[in-house]
């Protein structure tokens, strides 16, 4: 009897432990379920995040580009203002070196000489700055350079040709500055 005794004692005590251990293994199910949901969860706000990261990390380098295209273009035409408004002194000296010599006396001849001097520096100056003068005369009209406020009729220039420049035009590191106001034959 006393074995009998022995014998339930130890089945009750492995049916509780069986019993235990079901109750241990369930929250354990549940606590890994919980952990893989959160790890999941976890992964997918990861893949979130590097998803923006990279979103961003393409907007800076895009908004870098822009920035330093615009300040290649400022360096670029930095002075514009200066120089257009040099080129009406040139205009200036242009016309004013349009008088005959041949009218003057000895000392407006060195004078006119001396505008001469000066002219030709500014003028080697404004070149070296990237300012060039755009070439007109005898040419097609191009609205993208030129500004026709006159027509013409002559018949040996072809239709649509520049017959005489009015005012030069310039440009500035190939950008127009001041479009060159001309004649154009009909």
């Amino acid at each position: 009897m006393i074995m009998e005794n022995k014998e339930k004692e130890e089945k009750k005590n492995t049916e509780e432990i069986k019993e235990q251990n079901k109750k241990v293994e369930k929250p354990k199910k549940e606590k890994k379920e919980k952990v893989d949901k959160e790890k999941e969860a976890l992964k997918e706000k990861n893949a979130e995040l590097n998803d923006k990261l990279l979103r961003i990390s393409a907007e800076m380098q895009n908004m870098k580009r822009r920035y330093d295209e615009q300040i290649s273009k400022i360096r670029l035409y930095d002075g514009e203002d200066v120089i257009k408004d040099l080129l009406q002194t040139v205009d200036n000296f242009e016309r004013a070196l349009m008088v005959d010599e041949s009218k003057l006396s000895d000392e407006l001849s060195k004078f006119l000489s001396g505008f001469k001097m000066i002219y030709t520096n500014l003028v080697k100056i404004l070149e070296a700055k990237g300012v060039k003068e755009i070439e007109c005369e005898g040419k097609e009209f191009d609205p993208n350079s030129m500004q026709a406020v006159l027509t013409d009729k002559v018949e040996d220039v072809p239709s649509n040709h520049v017959t005489e420049v009015l005012q030069k035009g310039y440009k500035y590191n190939d950008k127009v500055i001041r479009p060159a106001m001309v004649k154009v034959n009909e």
